[in-house]
């Protein structure tokens, strides 16, 4: 994950954080997580657990390293939750057609998004993230596009979340807020399986129109070229979060 200054990198039981200060210095924390979503096999709950393991590593990094600036902690990018969640109220009650209506409060909410992706330096660490990782997994210098990149997810969560709101709205009145819950629940956990999916065949064209949305705002929003300096935080995190990976828990303890 990209910071406004730095770039948090997890593995399958550890995560690093790197960020540069105000003042030009590079800090570096590295932890053990408290939970890892990699223990949990259902795919039904596999998704999930990945998208709150995510949610859960953020309190721990501000606590270790308080210099860290989370995306959501702008201004602007708060404004936009709540902007689009009262624009989303509107939609819901307007005579639009179902799918229309679904389609349109699914785009509408992956804005707060993409406008936590403008200004500052958030774009340039997005990729610089995406060189290092993609370098250090090829063997080679990589741009700053990335093919996992969470962007990619943008395509089947439109798509799922679209179909599980299109179903909630037909269930019965009393049960339709819960309907709603567990067709948000089913959407995340289906994205995900369906972004695993994609991964494993970049080369189908389901897979390629599935990741077309997410590659343009990855390509033309979401990434910008990192400066030397940035890529140097990025590099910092991954090899931080490297090396607690291949050190035992014990050995790390200690």
């Amino acid at each position: 994950m990209a910071l406004g200054n730095g770039v948090l990198v997890h593995g399958p039981s550890a995560w690093a954080c790197a960020v540069r200060t105000d003042d030009g210095e590079l800090k570096v924390v590295a932890r053990r997580k408290r939970f890892s979503a990699a223990s949990v096999d259902s795919p039904l709950l596999s998704g999930v657990a990945r998208i709150a393991e995510v949610f859960a590593l953020l309190p721990q990094v501000k606590r270790a390293l308080p210099e860290a600036q989370l995306p959501m902690e702008r201004p602007r990018v708060l404004a936009s939750m709540l902007g689009s969640a009262f624009v989303l109220r509107g939609i819901r009650a307007s005579t639009m057609r179902p799918l229309a209506r679904e389609l349109a409060t699914a785009a509408l909410s992956i804005a707060p998004a993409a406008l936590a992706l403008r200004g500052g330096e958030l774009a340039a660490y997005h990729g610089a993230e995406h060189v290092s990782i993609g370098s250090y997994e090829h063997g080679e210098a990589r741009p700053k596009e990335h093919e996992r990149c969470g962007s990619h997810l943008v395509g089947p969560i439109l798509l799922t979340t679209a179909i599980g709101n299109f179903a909630a709205e037909r269930a019965p009145a009393s049960i339709r807020p819960a309907a709603r819950v567990a067709y948000a629940l089913g959407a995340i956990g289906a994205s995900v399986e369906i972004f695993g999916w994609m991964t494993r065949n970049a080369d189908h064209p389901l897979s390629r129109a599935l990741a077309k949305p997410g590659h343009e705002l990855q390509h033309r929003l979401g990434t910008q070229d990192p400066t030397p300096a940035q890529l140097e935080v990025a590099e910092a995190a991954l090899q931080a979060c490297l090396q607690l990976e291949k050190t035992e828990p014990e050995t790390a303890a200690r």
